[in-house]
């Protein structure tokens, strides 16, 4: 590093082999009143030319030594030195201003300089960089994550790259049952409209399915919403759960007080824009309680990136006002808003909040849903906004990626492409060496009676336009009625779901309606039968009577709540079987002795069965059953007149687990069952359990339907065969998972083997992967076939049991 002065000027020539070197040179050597006046790239290094519009009084000496004499010194007499005036000290802080501003410009071209200069080594780190950016990721947390990214990946593998680094980054909460079970006080906190109430009560259907209704209370501190407390009080008359409201501190200590009995207590608070001075009293008037209060912050997907960031800095700048303790994590909100989800994750690494739940829609508790980290980071490069106006494109920023310039370059990417297609031939000569294992393995899947072969046919199928729609459900058709008689004792039980599809005109009003069936005997899948397209449909009601024609067993369906009252008897007149989950809230009659009451109070006259050992939450419980006759009370507000009670008595399943140990109640369920059903209590008691279970189908066949080319209107016949041969395939993997033995073990490893991903031994494989492997599994097969490597497999036919 050399200093010298420039002779017969003022002027300072500085050279460092860095600019910040350089300038540090000029603050040591001139003080804090120099100025730049230009800097350039030399071979010695970063030269910076700077000078004083004042002569100064003392230079201080640099490591190396000046090669010009020193300027001379000023007088020291307090005449020569001019007493400084406010025009001095504006222009000293004018050329600081300056100073700093030139570092900081000189910092920022060097570190795009580097940037550029890593992207033009390597134009897929441009394209990953923009993929992120465009998905709601910021520049920095983009840079970060590509960072390390080893040079020369294929843009697929580079995509793995960054999806794994944001999901191992990520904190989420994985465990819920250790949530549950610790329990405590939960604060939703955020700004207004993010979804706090709606949130609240999807938790809190989630602590009333797990522990019953009777360990849980809420809590609102939202004076200033209109409605805000008649909201919260509905939900939890639905849920059989008490409501308080508070208004300042010394409430909340009381109401906290009243419920210390309860396991979980869920506090809905007021919705504070994130520039309120009053959000800290109110974390302050939170955390003052004398019970902890765990605090959650509610996230809105569809905000903008620097709101978010504004809304967390706020409220962890307003609990260190307050002195209270961090928060305990996030949850994301509206993400079925979101077109550009990236900026949640973005938030949640940046200040590292675990993420405890993702909400996704309006649905009371459908639509709050755990975290699964490769879930959501793959979700949000799935998110594609028709119209992204406020995300430049290359076209845009008249930009294009960086071309292959030189030979040494073009030579790497052949290098690559012929590395690539010596993998590919390899792949072919392994699977050729390995086709009777492949074989072995397809021949197992035949023989798991999973309907492996005809999901296989009916694959085939999909390009053959010789096959029509009509073949292909009546070949379900009579797959479905095999399965049955095999499978089924004395009903069918139907459970009836709806898939919103994307189509190719923009219109999101229809939607897919399926029906699952159910063996009676063991809640497992069968085939999907029927699935039909409407803006708003009851799947499977209008052919009920069809169906038990056609499979010779009555058909019971499955409901996740109770009907309105006119269904009910609109239903029962024509003969429809049917069964739902019940509240313990629900207003009804006994049938026997015309006492009103609810359900909960109902139970707690019941005479229950001899109890049996389970294990519920992983202790060792009791379960019994009891069951009633009873009438529902249609509710005054509906403006409902008189129900006739032959039309309206139902059957009614009650079902209870106590602790095996201490006999404490644990847990309460209530199913409800049209007159028809003959089944006896405890078969019926295990229905909305199997219906629960059956929900992962829905969301699968959207994953199938789109493995298959989505869906479109410009050919609804086509259309209608991807849609059926998409609902079989998702059916075996369905089917699949429920399997135990060895043989699907190692069935599902290879399918996710298949399909490019890990297999951990502690965690199931997920249904979207097993089906993404099972496509693979059919090309490799057919292309084995083809190639005459090995033969196909021939399983014997096997009648389907479940």
């Amino acid at each position: 590093m050399t200093t010298h002065l420039t002779p017969g000027t003022p002027n300072y020539h500085f050279t460092a082999p860095s600019s910040r070197e350089a300038l540090r040179l000029v603050r040591e050597t001139l003080g804090p009143d120099a100025m730049v006046l230009s800097n350039r790239v030399t071979a010695g290094g970063i030269e910076i030319v700077a000078t004083l519009e004042e002569p100064v009084a003392r230079v201080t000496a640099p490591a190396t030594p000046p090669t010009a004499p020193s300027p001379p010194p000023a007088d020291p007499s307090p005449a020569a030195q001019p007493a400084p005036g406010p025009t001095t000290a504006n222009e000293g802080d004018s050329v600081l201003r300056e100073i700093h501003s030139m570092r900081g410009m000189i910092e920022e071209q060097l570190a795009s300089m580097a940037w550029n200069e890593k992207q033009r080594r390597d134009p897929v780190r441009g394209h990953l960089l923009r993929t992120l950016l465009g998905a709601g990721f910021s520049a920095r947390l983009a840079k970060e994550i590509l960072e390390n990214l080893p040079t020369g990946q294929p843009y697929a593998c580079g995509m793995d790259y960054a999806k794994a680094e944001l999901a191992r980054q990520m904190l989420v909460i994985e465990d819920e049952d250790a949530l549950m079970d610790a329990g405590g006080v939960y604060a939703l906190m955020g700004p207004t409209g993010v979804g706090k109430t709606t949130t609240t009560a999807k938790l809190a259907a989630r602590c009333v399915m797990r522990f019953g209704p009777e360990k849980l209370a809420l809590v609102t501190t939202d004076s200033y919403r209109i409605g805000a407390y008649e909201q919260l009080r509905i939900y939890g008359q639905i849920l059989g759960v008490s409501v308080h409201a508070v208004k300042d501190a010394a409430d909340l200590e009381r109401v906290l007080g009243d419920l210390r009995d309860k396991h979980m207590v869920l506090i809905d608070t007021v919705g504070m824009s994130q520039r309120d001075r009053a959000v800290s009293d109110q974390i302050a008037m939170l955390c003052g309680a004398s019970r902890p209060v765990k605090r959650l912050l509610l996230l809105n997907a569809s905000s903008h990136g620097d709101t978010l960031n504004e809304v967390v800095q706020a409220y962890r700048h307003s609990e260190q006002r307050a002195g209270s303790t961090n928060l305990a994590g996030c949850i994301f909100t509206k993400v079925d808003e979101a077109t550009h989800p990236g900026v949640l994750i973005d938030m949640a690494i940046r200040h590292q909040l675990p993420v405890h739940y993702i909400s996704n829609g309006q649905k009371v508790p459908e639509h709050l849903m755990l975290v699964d980290r490769m879930a959501l980071v793959d979700s949000v490069f799935q998110a594609k906004s028709p119209s992204a106006l406020f995300v430049p494109g290359e076209a845009d920023l008249d930009e294009r990626p960086a071309p292959l310039s030189n030979e040494a370059e073009v030579a790497a990417a052949e290098a690559v492409s012929e590395r690539l297609r010596s993998q590919c031939q390899q792949l072919i000569r392994a699977l050729t060496h390995n086709a009777q294992e492949l074989a072995s393995n397809a021949s197992a899947l035949a023989n798991g009676q999973i309907g492996f072969e005809e999901t296989r046919a009916l694959w085939r199928q999909l390009c053959d336009d010789r096959v029509g729609v009509e073949t292909v459900a009546q070949t379900q058709r009579s797959q479905a009625s095999a399965d049955i008689h095999a499978g089924c004792s004395d009903y069918v039980l139907a459970v009836a779901g709806e898939t919103s599809l994307a189509w190719e005109d923009g219109d999101d009003s229809r939607v897919l309606g399926s029906t699952l069936l159910l063996s009676d005997r063991t809640g497992r899948p069968f085939a999907a039968p029927q699935q039909l397209l409407a803006s708003s449909a009851q799947p499977g009601m209008s052919q009920a009577g069809d169906w038990a024609q056609k499979f010779g067993k009555p058909v019971v369906h499955l409901f996740a709540r109770i009907p309105a009252s006119g269904l009910i008897n609109q239903w029962q007149s024509g003969g429809l079987q049917w069964a739902a989950s019940g509240t313990a809230a629900l207003r009804i009659m006994d049938a026997g002795n015309g006492a009103p009451g609810t359900l909960a109070k109902l139970a707690a006259g019941l005479t229950f069965s001899a109890p049996k050992p389970i294990t519920y939450r992983r202790k060792p419980a009791l379960i019994s059953v009891a069951e009633a006759l009873v009438v529902l009370r249609p509710d005054p507000r509906d403006g409902a007149v008189g129900i006739a009670a032959a039309s309206s008595t139902l059957r009614c399943v009650v079902r209870r687990i106590v602790d095996a140990d201490s006999g404490k109640s644990l847990a309460h369920s209530y199913v409800l069952v049209s007159i028809g059903v003959q089944a006896t209590a405890q078969q019926m008691a295990q229905w909305p359990g199997w219906r629960a279970a059956a929900e992962p189908y829905f969301k699968l066949l959207k994953q199938g339907i789109l493995q298959l080319g989505g869906a479109g209107p410009s050919d609804e016949a086509a259309m209608r065969k991807r849609l059926l041969i998409a609902g079989q395939a998702c059916t075996t993997v369905f089917r699949l998972q429920y399997v135990q033995d060895a043989w699907a073990d190692a069935a599902r490893k290879v399918l996710a083997q298949l399909a490019g991903r890990s297999v951990r031994p502690d965690r199931p494989v997920p249904g979207p992967v097993l089906l993404e492997g099972l496509g693979k599994l059919f090309v490799l097969l057919d292309a084995l076939e083809t190639d005459g490597a090995a033969p196909s497999p021939q399983p014997h036919r096997v009648t389907a049991r479940v």
